[in-house]
């Protein structure tokens, strides 16, 4: 069985860096596996602004029952 968080990321701009290889690189410490990158805000002009981190992990049972 697995477990998922979702975790929303910029993708950076002019004055910043994009959050999502930080948000991967430090999940992937605790063994989390990237399963997809949605984008879910967009600008007027049809750009995304913000996109949405899937993170997948095998689920511990024990802790489950």
């Amino acid at each position: 069985m697995y477990r998922y968080k979702f975790v929303e990321a910029t993708i950076g701009g002019v004055f910043s860096e994009p959050s999502y290889r930080q948000i991967i690189d430090e999940h992937a410490k605790d063994g989390w596996k990237l399963v997809q990158v949605l984008p879910i805000n967009y600008n007027g002009h049809g750009k995304p602004k913000s996109y949405e981190v899937i993170l997948e992990q095998v689920a511990n049972e024990e802790a489950e029952e």
